[in-house]
């Protein structure tokens, strides 16, 4: 079984990070054997000094190369993605999307209806490329910005109830998709370093939800141990 991780800056890490990705494939590679699991096109970190996803400096050093891949990027989100997504489940053919996707769109490109729109063109798009393909999607946390921006905490709450239809409406026997829950007791003040992105304990927090809903719904996996 092959996953691919899909989201923004707080899935691709930036230069230093250990990142939710590794906490997930320590996971999948202990739960379901060691075997190359992850696909995807790219697999660098983001790195401030030079703008671009083209740092390796992972903090982990039993991070293989081949289970680094992933389809994340700095900035980038469901509107990015969106057009991305076919051809990368077309080439590297993963049979379960975890995506984490949202926080930036709203934060600077599209308010939550128009977010909710780019949702079911990133669907149709992953479906054109391999209709049985399995997808886990992760509803907005809202960052920092939104204990004083009330507008913005509107937004992110109005697009989770968004997606959680779009969920129910696109999901089918064919090609599932879950909607995992905001993780347990995620508190931005001390799960994340800036208010935004997971250090080491929201990072488990992320895989281990991820991790749950996989084992509980289609019994991927196991119980999540940090």
């Amino acid at each position: 079984m092959r996953f691919m991780f899909v989201g923004d800056s707080m899935t691709i890490g930036r230069a230093g990070d250990y990142t939710w990705r590794y906490r997930m494939w320590r996971h999948l590679d202990s739960t379901l054997g060691p075997a190359d699991r992850v696909v995807g096109p790219r697999t660098g970190l983001y790195d401030a000094a030079t703008d671009g996803a083209d740092s390796h400096d992972y903090a982990a050093p039993d991070f293989p190369a081949p289970a680094r891949r992933h389809l994340a990027g700095w900035g980038e989100g469901w509107q990015h993605m969106a057009p991305l997504i076919g051809p990368a489940v077309a080439e590297h053919r993963p049979d379960v999307l975890l995506v984490s996707l949202g926080l930036i769109d709203l934060g600077f490109y599209t308010r939550a209806d128009q977010t909710a729109v780019n949702v079911r063109r990133f669907v149709e798009a992953a479906r054109g490329a391999r209709p049985a393909v399995r997808m886990v999607f992760l509803p907005v946390i809202a960052n920092v910005r939104a204990e004083e921006d009330a507008p913005f905490a509107a937004e992110v709450t109005r697009f989770n109830e968004l997606l959680a239809k779009t969920v129910a409406d696109l999901t089918t026997d064919a090609s599932p998709i879950l909607l995992a829950a905001r993780p347990q007791g995620y508190d931005i003040h001390v799960d994340t370093y800036d208010g935004t992105h997971p250090n080491a304990a929201g990072e488990h927090r992320l895989a281990g939800e991820f991790a749950a809903v996989l084992h509980q719904a289609w019994g991927i996996g196991g119980p999540y141990r940090p």
